[in-house]
This record gives structure tokens, sequence and C-alpha cells, in this order.
């Protein structure tokens, strides 16, 4: 148990479940060719895993300190695990992981698109050790990285697949990928400004710089309500448009009770939000917003076929 809890196995899950949603429930029901057969691509999901895995590993390594303070019953480090394991897990989790990407990128003769998974591990290692104690970089960091999560399953799966005759149809389908990472990103940066509101205490004791503690709490949650507001408008115009104006009621439904409504309740709370149990529910409420927005890939594609 203490080794699932630092992996933070419930955050791998959700990653394993969106990839594997997005194959099974989007583009399986799609008529075009994939590159991966579903046990390679079984290990694009695994590789994946991994890394993120092994970003949780360093990142409780370095954040003892802080959860000391912030979350002490969630330390394992030094308590459950050693700090020497710790490292042996990091190690192992990150060499399986890049293996078994670049396994994968020679499968599909891209051999350079290895490169995207040391990448990702490089990424996870900074911004454990260094870019988290850096202003908005290193919420930045992570939400992007979890963009990538999504598009690496076009990369992988697309386009090699693509060529002269599908081309048009391949670019459409990474271009509904690349919609849902940039609704991850938006809906994870905010969420990161929210953590570390509510991870203040700990963070200004070990001196890092993170927005909350360089402009102060009210002002990092006005910063957090003006993307959730952006974000707010920005999902209710692509519903509008790509749902409702092609008759996708119920995924038009979904996308207003289960993404917009949350968003606005979370809008409306964070503004009178004091504590840091307040602020734990508000980082909960955009971490279901996250899964049931990825979740509308399928009921978008039910709803499609309901209309045929």
């Amino acid at each position: 148990m203490k080794f699932l809890k630092l992996i933070r196995y419930k955050n791998l899950l959700m990653l394993a479940f969106m990839q594997v949603l997005f194959r099974y429930a989007f583009l399986k029901q799609q008529n075009i060719p994939l590159a991966l057969a579903d046990w390679q691509y079984a290990l694009l999901v695994l590789s994946t895993v991994l890394l993120a895995a092994a970003g949780y590993v360093i990142n409780n390594i370095y954040d003892v300190a802080t959860d000391s303070i912030n979350k002490p019953n969630d330390v394992v480090v030094g308590k459950g695990i050693s700090e020497t394991a710790a490292y042996n897990i990091y190690i192992g989790l990150n060499i399986s992981g890049v293996a078994l990407g670049f396994l994968l990128a020679n499968i599909i003769m891209r051999p350079m698109f290895a490169s995207l998974f040391i990448l990702i591990a490089s990424l996870l290692y900074f911004y454990a050790t260094t870019l988290k104690q850096i202003m908005i970089l290193g919420n930045f960091v992570v939400a992007a990285l979890l963009s990538v999560s999504v598009l690496i399953i076009g990369v992988f799966d697309l386009f090699p697949a693509t060529n002269s005759e599908n081309q048009a149809q391949m670019a459409s389908f990474f271009s509904i990928l690349t919609d849902y990472a940039l609704f991850a990103f938006m809906i994870n940066f905010i969420r990161e400004i929210v953590k570390d509101i509510e991870d203040v205490n700990g963070d200004y004791n070990q001196g890092m710089n993170t927005l909350p503690i360089a402009i102060g709490i009210s002002r990092a949650a006005k910063i957090a309500v003006a993307f959730a507001v952006v974000s707010f408008i920005v999902c209710l115009l692509y519903v509008n448009k790509y749902f409702f104006d092609n008759n996708l009621f119920i995924a038009t439904f979904y996308a207003f009770a289960f993404v917009l409504a949350p968003l606005l309740y979370f809008i409306v709370k964070i503004v009178g939000a004091k504590s840091q149990r307040d602020y734990h529910h508000l980082s909960m409420v955009l971490k279901l917003i996250l899964f049931f927005g990825i979740l509308s890939i399928l009921v978008i594609t039910i709803n499609i076929k309901y209309n045929a």
C-alpha cells in the first residue's frame, strides 16, 4: 500500500483510463487506420503510466519537508519507504518507461520519437527539483505534460498511419485530440495554482517562490478565477459551435451538466474560499471537471451514433 501511495496510483489509473478511452471509445469507432496493434497501444499506455509514476516518486522525495507541514499523513518517503528505496524505484520506473517508448518508436519506424519519452522524464525530474519553485513556470510544465499524454496518442497511433489519401481525415481527428489536450491544460493549470494556494504554508517554509507566495493568496485566487472564467467562455463557445450546432443534444446537455456547471460552481466558490480545506475542495472539483471533460469523448461518440 505504501508503494501505491508513493506512485499515486489513483492518478495513474485516471491517466490510463483517459488514454484507453480516447482509443477505444473514439478512434476505434471511426473508419480510419491506426498504426498500433492493441498490445502495442497497451505498451504506449504502460510507458506513459511508468513515466508519470516516476514523476510522482521523485516529487514525493523532494516534497518530504513541504508535505510534512501541508499533508503529514501523505508522507511516504522516510516512513514506509526509505529515500534510497524511493530513488531506486524512481530509476527503475524511468528506465522501464523510456525503454518501452524506444521500442514503440522503432515499431512504428520513427526512432526519433523515442526522444519524446526522454523529454517527459527529464521535465518531470526538473519540475520536482527546480521548476516547481519557480512562479507560474512549474504550473505551466505540469499542465503541459498532461496535455502531452493526450497528444502522444495522435503522434503514435494517427501520424504513422497518415498518407496522402487520408491526410485531411486524420488531421481532423488529431485536431480533436488537440482540443482535448488544450482543455486538459487549461483545467490542470488552474488546479496547479489552487494547489499552490492550498500548500502555501509548507512551500513558504521551504523558501519556494510559488504564485501565492510571490503575490499573496488573494491575488493568486483572483488569477485562478480569471483563468477559470476564460476557460468557461472557451468551453461554452466550443460546446455551442461543435455540439449544439451539430444537433448533438445529448453531448450538449452532458457538457453543461458535468463541465460548465461545475466550472461555474468553482468560479463562485473560490471567490469566498478562505481555508486550506476550501482550496482542497476546489482542487477536487477541478479534478472531477477534468475527468468528466475527458469522458465527454465517449458521450460524443454515442451521440453521433444515436443521431445516425
